[in-house]
Parts: structure tokens; sequence; C-alpha cells
């Protein structure tokens, strides 16, 4: 099972990597089952008019393992400070791999 999250462009995009990558991710790695984390920061629309800022996925075992996560202590502090930077720029979602 995969978490996803789709961040919108920020208005500070430095300010946003520093907080993100510096702040966030190491919150998000003591989230307990997390088996991996990818970030993809997208540099150009090749066809459509816009394109989000960047996309994450977080891997867990399985449905119970991301329902256990996302009810985590750890996952509501990583989410806390999630918001006292992009609050409103993001979308989160579960999604399934092919």
């Amino acid at each position: 099972m995969k978490l996803v999250a789709i961040y919108a462009a920020p208005q500070d995009p430095e300010a946003f990597d520093t907080a993100y990558f510096e702040t966030h991710v190491p919150l998000i790695k003591q989230v307990p089952g997390l088996l991996d984390m990818q970030a993809v920061k997208l540099t150009r629309v090749v066809v459509g008019n816009r394109a989000p800022y960047m996309v994450v996925t977080m891997s867990f075992a399985d449905k119970d393992a991301l329902k256990a996560a996302m009810a985590s202590p750890e996952m509501a502090a990583a989410g806390a400070n999630l918001d006292s930077f992009a609050q409103g720029q993001y979308t989160l979602c579960f999604g399934e791999g092919l």
C-alpha cells in the first residue's frame, strides 16, 4: 500500500524545500511501518497546463500497516509539522501498486 502526497507549487520553493527535507522528512522516517519513501520534484510540463510541484510516495506492507501508521503519534507529529509550512498545498491519497 502507498500513501501518496501531491504538493502544489509553493510561493517560496527554497523555503518549502528546506522545511520539507530538513524537518518533515526526518519526522516521516520515524513513522512505524514505513518501508520506503520516494520524492519526485516535477521540473517541466510536457503535456497539459500545470503539474504539481512534487509527488511523494510512502510504501507500507499492506492496508493494515498503512492504517496503523496513519493513527500513530509519529504521523500526527509529521502532519502537524507539514501544516506549519504547507497547509492547503497538498493532497494525500491511498494507492495500490500495480
